[in-house]
């Protein structure tokens, strides 16, 4: 199993404290869609480091042709924002402010079955799940 975004950073912090290295800063490079919520949880789960953020520099169409499957990249910015709207609550990551017009999209996008991406709602209700 692969692991979590949560436990690549925790594995990344013991992994430098281990090697005696202070780490100041720490690069996060990542899909754009996930930028903020991989920014969220360095913010939350390692605070003390300075944070910056890199994602290949793609439109939306570029970056849906590279992917082939328009259904797909909107199934998953929608599980990405899902995550940054319920991580904070199981103290993941930090909270954001959410345009509500993005919150908004986000509902719509859900009633009209870009799910596919989404935590099962058992989970997603849970905090700390």
């Amino acid at each position: 199993m692969r692991p979590t975004p949560g436990e690549n950073i925790e594995f990344s912090k013991a992994m430098l404290a281990e090697a005696g290295v202070k780490a100041p800063s720490v690069l996060l490079v990542s899909k754009l869609y996930e930028e903020r919520r991989s920014y969220a949880m360095m913010r939350k789960l390692w605070p003390e480091v300075e944070v910056v953020c890199a994602s290949t520099s793609m439109g939306l169409e570029e970056y849906t042709d590279s992917i082939g499957d328009a259904r797909k990249v909107i199934d998953m910015i929608v599980g990405a924002l899902q995550r940054v709207l319920v991580f904070p609550a199981w103290g993941l990551a930090i909270e954001q402010d959410v345009p509500d017009a993005a919150v908004a999209a986000y509902e719509r996008l859900c009633v009209e079955g870009f799910t596919n991406r989404l935590l099962p709602a058992d989970v997603a209700a849970r905090p700390g799940a």
